[in-house]
């Protein structure tokens, strides 16, 4: 026992002094080194800001998503709805009495009604009844006067451009006829204002008018709904009964629910389904940024207590015991993640509410105002400090452990190990063979090309475990990947010299170090790059849904009579239009069903490379040769080369399959056919349709097309209510913004993850420096330059990330399109190699980019200071 030992009869130091000495000369340790500090806290920090602003994300979706879909505004206090027996609704008498009763400062009725706008082919315009001003109203005025007369409505944004209805425009509806329900009317309107609301209506065209003027155009001759505002200091339950009993006198049976009971509902119904597995993949992404804060977190401690050996062994020479070592180092790492998390909720909380003004200012979307989080805040510190003592423990458990003879010698490094112990290498090899075994069950469960009843509930859950599995065994594993993927990345870089050989051998000198720090890249990586697959291979699939549902930018119908060969001549020549293809289609029992054969062949339109088929080929479409959709294949139990037989009312035809497709044909057809084929059948010589594109691409441009369309219907249709024009732009204009969504929100939350990777190879390079002093001096005593110097840090720091960036591939790319697979059964494997391409070449060049600082000071060094200095 040394002489100075605390428990020893002759110690120098009492005992609660000296565990004060230990803590203390750490604390000052700690204090001294603010470079050390801020180093070994900026892992901590960015994690803690990317934790907490994940959260600021997700209460500001929540709220958006709430404002936007909740009918029910905060100054709803009660919330009535007819019986069901009473399918009429409420009577405007009803609302009257309500309004006038003692306490009520405010009620309204809440009706729908709409029709298609004359003149307009089709396209429908709802009517919404809404105040227009008042706590109770849902939307805002933002040009012309709000409507207060029969005969006139305000539109919303949307209709204003899709429709060009400004105040002062005069259009008619076709509205139902109450004396002839089935019948409809011609009702004239004029728009009085342009109004912008929150909830989900400004999505689409739509109209508003107060609840009296709407009545008469709805269906129901009463109000579905009535909302009541309570007056201030109005006791809910004696306002509720005096509204119940005007209910139950004019409508029994009526419910009648507070205002905060519906808004709780609207809540549960508009945070689920898809909603709801958003949420669940940003808690995916809370975990993943927490678990690559642990491991930079490790990594940085591991080399910062490694640079301290000569200070640990002489603690431990005057008699410091481990587990006192270890608690104060672990105080330490506390003060650290304290500090740091609470500075990193402090930004996000300050990005967060900023977010809002932002959005508005940059993009002009409206986005809600997140809420306080102080629990989630408090949360967030409290995790800081456990990752932070989590990481600090293992470490600080092999630091305390040095020998009081390593305080004779120079300041440690840390280690090269090459080989990793038993227990890792047979848990690594463990969650390698599930990985494995679990991707080789995901990929014998793939559905077959042209299957439908694909079940989802299996092949996501799994591929997230077997993902996990994967990265676990990169974890334990790692160290013996790094030299084999070295051996041929490198490569290069010993050709370029000197520096290209050292910053080679630099990184392949301490395998352990350079494993920790590319996995967390690898992490980095395999999430972007998953997330590019996995919306490429979506996107392949939206294609291949659009060329069936929407295969041109419009079409054309004309009703029983079709489009005769003048017409579609006419739309072939305006300039505004491209690609006009017309297409017949005839109904044709099969199997006791109904279905819809055509002639429109898919080569003949841009989207027809997007049609996929099972079998066969679409080339082999000829005179006597069909393509067949999945679904009358599998019932008619055919595939390419096979035959089966049409029949109508002009005979039968024999056909021979020439491909079968993995869906229904364009527009919902279940056989295509040539058009002597059809003819045969007994096909009118008239077009059903006619399809075309716009010739110039944007917003203008369709436009345009639209009013030739116009122009053009008009002159061939004697009634141009008679005529259809669909705009198939639009569905796969809200695909695409879906999908444009979720790429920006999935890159958005795993760049938060390569900002953790960046600061990891920065502070492990940072800390790297800083320890290799003495080597960086002893090399420049030997003539290499400063300049020289530098570029072996910046490529050591670079090849982190292209080992980072090949292991990250190698998992991110096969597991995205296993996620895509068992979520959507068909959709097509697309690589997209030029973005892949991008996200590796750029990694590597912030990874070495992050190296430059470190660089910048180890060059500084003169080789007599450094050859002599300890490391800080």
């Amino acid at each position: 026992m040394s002489p100075l030992s605390p428990s020893g009869p002759t110690g120098l130091v009492p005992a609660p002094s000296w565990r004060a000495t230990v803590l203390g000369s750490q604390l000052a340790e700690l204090l001294s080194r603010p470079g050390r500090l801020l180093t070994t806290g900026l892992s901590v920090l960015v994690a803690a800001v990317v934790v907490f602003a994940t959260v600021m994300v997700q209460q500001i979706t929540v709220n958006t998503t709430l404002d936007r879909f909740r009918g029910t505004s905060e100054a709803v206090g009660l919330v009535a709805t007819p019986g069901e027996d009473s399918g009429s609704g409420f009577t405007a008498a009803t609302l009257r009495r309500i309004r006038a009763l003692p306490g009520v400062a405010g009620a309204v009725g809440r009706v729908d009604a709409g029709g298609a706008v004359s003149g307009r082919f089709d396209r429908y315009l709802p009517l919404h009844a809404d105040p227009g001003t008042g706590p109770l109203s849902q939307v805002e005025l933002v040009e012309g006067r709000y409507p207060d007369g029969a005969g006139e409505i305000a539109v919303n944004r949307q209709a204003a451009e899709e429709l060009l209805l400004t105040p002062g425009t005069r259009t008619a509806l076709l509205l139902p006829d109450p004396a002839h329900p089935e019948k409809s009317r011609k009702v004239p309107l004029t728009v009085t204002g342009v109004v912008r609301s929150g909830t989900t209506a400004e999505q689409q065209a739509g109209g508003y008018a107060t609840d009296a003027r709407l009545l008469p155009y709805a269906q129901s001759p009463g109000f579905p709904r009535l909302d009541v505002r309570a007056g201030h200091g109005v006791v809910p339950e004696e306002l509720a009964r005096r509204v119940r009993a005007v209910l139950d006198h004019d409508s029994p049976g009526a419910s009648l629910r507070t205002g905060a009971a519906v808004r709780a509902e609207e809540e549960r119904d508009a945070v689920g389904g898809d909603l709801r597995e958003v949420f669940r993949l940003i808690s995916v992404f809370l975990a993943v940024a927490v678990g690559a804060a642990a491991l930079v977190a490790t990594s940085t401690f591991r080399i910062v207590f490694a640079q301290r050996l000569r200070q640990l062994a002489l603690l431990r020479a005057i008699g410091a015991g481990r587990r006192r070592l270890v608690a104060a180092l672990a105080v330490e790492g506390a003060l650290v993640g304290a500090v740091a998390g609470t500075t990193g909720v402090l930004l996000a909380s300050g990005a967060g509410h900023l977010a809002p003004a932002a959005a508005r200012l940059l993009s002009g979307r409206e986005l809600s105002a997140p809420g306080a989080g102080v629990s989630y805040g408090v949360l967030v510190v409290v995790g800081a400090v456990l990752v932070t003592v989590g990481a600090v423990l293992a470490p600080a458990s092999a630091a305390a452990g040095v020998s009081p003879l390593e305080a004779l010698r120079a300041a440690g490094t840390v280690t090269g190990e090459r080989r990793i112990g038993p227990a890792r290498l047979t848990v690594g090899t463990v969650f390698a063979a599930l990985a494995a075994g679990l991707a080789a069950l995901l990929v014998s469960e793939l559905p077959g090309r042209g299957r439908q009843d694909h079940d989802a509930s299996f092949g996501m859950p799994v591929t997230v475990v077997s993902a996990g599995c994967a990265f676990l065994a990169l974890i334990a594993l790692g160290p013996l990947l790094v030299r084999p993927v070295l051996a041929v990345a490198g490569w290069p870089l010993r050709r370029l010299g000197a520096t290209g050989r050292l910053a080679v051998s630099g990184v392949g000198g301490t395998p352990r170090r350079a494993a920790a720090v590319s996995v967390v890249v690898a992490l980095g990586v395999a999430l972007v790059s998953g997330a590019l697959v996995a919306v490429a291979c979506l996107g392949g699939q939206l294609q291949r849904e659009a060329a069936v549902t929407a295969p041109a930018d419009f079409a054309v119908t004309a009703g029983a009579e079709g489009w005769d060969a003048g017409a579609v001549r006419a739309f072939a020549a305006s300039p505004e239009l491209v690609h006009v293809t017309p297409y017949r289609l005839l109904p044709v029992p099969v199997d006791g069903s109904e279905i819809q054969v055509g002639d429109l062949d898919p080569q003949a339109l841009p989207t027809g490379e997007d049609v996929d088929t099972v079998t066969g080929s679409l080339d082999d479409l000829g005179p006597g040769r069909a393509v067949v959709a999945a679904d009358l294949a599998g019932s008619l139990g055919v595939r390419a080369g096979d035959t089966f037989t049409l029949a109508s009312r002009h005979g039968r035809l024999r056909l021979t399959v020439a491909a079968t497709l993995s869906g229904e044909g364009p527009l919902r057809t279940g056989v295509i056919v040539a058009p002597g084929d059809l003819d045969r059948l007994g096909a009118s010589a008239h077009a059903s349709g006619v399809l075309a594109d716009a010739a110039h691409r944007g917003a203008a441009g369709r436009g345009a097309a639209y009013r030739a369309l116009e122009s053009l219907i008009r002159a061939h249709v004697a009634d141009p209510d008679d005529a259809g024009l669909q705009v198939l732009a639009e569905v796969r204009d809200d695909n695409r913004g879906t999908l444009d969504v979720l790429l920006t929100t999935a890159l958005g939350l795993v760049a938060l993850t390569v900002l953790m990777a960046v600061v990891g190879v920065t502070t492990t390079t940072g800390l790297t420096a800083i320890e290799r002093t003495r080597e960086f001096g002893l090399l420049r005593a030997l003539g290499l330059g400063g300049g020289a110097l530098r570029r072996t840090i910046a490529l050591e720091a670079g090849l982190y990330g292209v080992l980072g960036g090949v292991l990250g591939l190698a998992l991110g790319v096969p597991y995205a399109w296993l996620l895509v697979r068992g979520a959507v059964g068909q959709a097509p494997l697309r690589l997209p190699t030029g973005q892949l391409l991008a996200v590796f070449t750029g990694l590597t060049l912030l990874t070495a980019l992050a190296g430059l600082l470190p660089a910048r000071r180890a060059s500084r060094v003169t080789p007599m200071t450094a050859l002599g200095a300890d490391p800080e």
